[in-house]
């Protein structure tokens, strides 16, 4: 159904080349989902991948670990890495991105005078719980607020980095509005006053391009569950190479030492290399499941995703637009991440209707509803949920 006479119809199958990965998502055949903002769905090669971990688990047992196990958080790390620009050996898996920020805050001195921490206003949630977090050890923690809900405004986050700053984070996309945010810059202002950044990519890989080598942030954390459609538990740190010797996380464990079957007592020697950001034992079947989801994207290439991706959420703008929806994201394109937000009343109930009618799409309180097309998504499926989300709002 085209429920708007001035925009072109849906691209078929034949004009969208990228369609032909459907049949790697079984969810697919039966669900509109539009949701990997929050978790993307399952590719057939994950089962495959979670197949070989219970096999390999079952046939080699304790001798898994010295045949790949214990490499995984650096081999699987690499994946992960290629698609967002780190050499090799400069990405550590992990569980998740608090992990990943409570080991990066935690190699910081936070009681002397340079023991400022700034954090954009619509950084997710769980970062700045970890931050605030520090106040217990002096650390300041400077919030640069939203004034409308969807951008911080760059000149006043470029202002509250000064002198005293030691630590800026930044979500480079924010998950209530998909508002894109010009890293580029706040790193060159952070550098140039002597502090250090890092940038949650959790709504930007897989979706945007990036270089976080280009872009000289000093570190970078994200996980799997979204866009890189690898599943639960397995989140990635990213650490600009030059900086291993300067830092020295108190979060830590043996897997960080520089000899860990050594079973050293006292202080921890760390490894000399991105090692020293490792903790306890690694989650490996979150690894293998990951490993899938950056080989398709890999294999595609974020550059067309991208294409895809900002013709599919223009399109979405435009049917909302005509159907009177109120849109909470960025309307230009190179500002927008991969999700469209739409303030609609009774959000929460409508979410719910849609998923009864099996278009998968999620509710976050103080933004609105989050649309996600990715590089499966057919034009139809634009088209059919936002007509679908019109008419559960008309009969409410």
């Amino acid at each position: 159904m085209n429920i708007l006479t001035h925009q072109p119809v849906p691209l078929s199958s034949t004009q969208d080349p990228l369609l032909v990965w459907r049949k790697e998502f079984p969810i697919l055949e039966h669900t509109t989902y539009m949701i990997s903002h929050s978790l993307g769905p399952m590719p057939l090669r994950a089962q495959a991948a979670l197949l070989e971990f219970s096999e390999t688990w079952a046939t080699r047992g304790i001798r898994a670990w010295e045949e790949g196990w214990w490499m995984m958080p650096i081999t699987c790390g690499d994946l992960i890495g290629s698609i967002i620009g780190a050499p090799k050996g400069r990405v550590v898996m992990h569980q998740n991105v608090s992990i990943c920020q409570t080991i990066v805050t935690s190699c910081f001195d936070w009681s002397g005078s340079r023991n400022k921490l700034v954090t954009d206003g619509l950084n997710f949630p769980s970062n700045d719980y970890i931050y605030h977090g520090l106040a217990r050890q002096g650390a300041e923690i400077v919030s640069v607020a939203s004034q409308d809900g969807i951008t911080v405004p760059l000149e006043r986050i470029l202002a509250a980095i000064d002198e005293r700053t030691q630590l800026v984070s930044i979500s480079h996309v924010a998950f209530r509005s998909s508002y894109l945010q010009d890293l580029a810059a706040i790193t060159a202002r952070a550098h140039e006053v002597g502090a250090y950044i890092i940038a949650d990519l959790y709504q930007s890989a897989g979706i945007v391009p990036l270089d976080v080598t280009a872009l000289n942030v000093d570190f970078a954390t994200g996980g799997s569950v979204k866009w890189l459609l690898g599943g639960p538990g397995a989140g990635y740190l990213y650490v600009r190479e030059g900086l291993d010797p300067a830092m020295k996380p108190a979060a830590t464990g043996w897997a960080a030492h520089a000899h860990p079957f050594e079973f050293a007592d006292g202080p921890i020697e760390y490894a000399p290399d991105i090692r020293r950001y490792l903790n306890g034992t690694p989650s490996v079947p979150a690894m293998y499941s990951a490993r899938s989801g950056y080989e398709i994207v890999s294999e595609i290439g974020v550059d067309a995703i991208r294409t895809k991706s900002m013709r599919q959420t223009q399109l979405l703008i435009a049917l909302a637009d005509d159907a009177g929806l109120t849109v909470r994201s960025p309307r230009d394109g190179d500002s927008r991440g991969g999700t469209i937000i739409l303030d609609v009343p009774g959000g929460r109930h409508v979410t719910d209707e849609l998923g009864r009618r099996q278009i998968l799409v999620d509710y976050r309180p103080g933004a609105g509803i989050r649309i996600a097309p990715h590089f499966y998504t057919s034009d139809d499926e634009v088209f059919h949920t936002i007509a679908e989300l019109k008419s559960i709002v008309e009969t409410a």
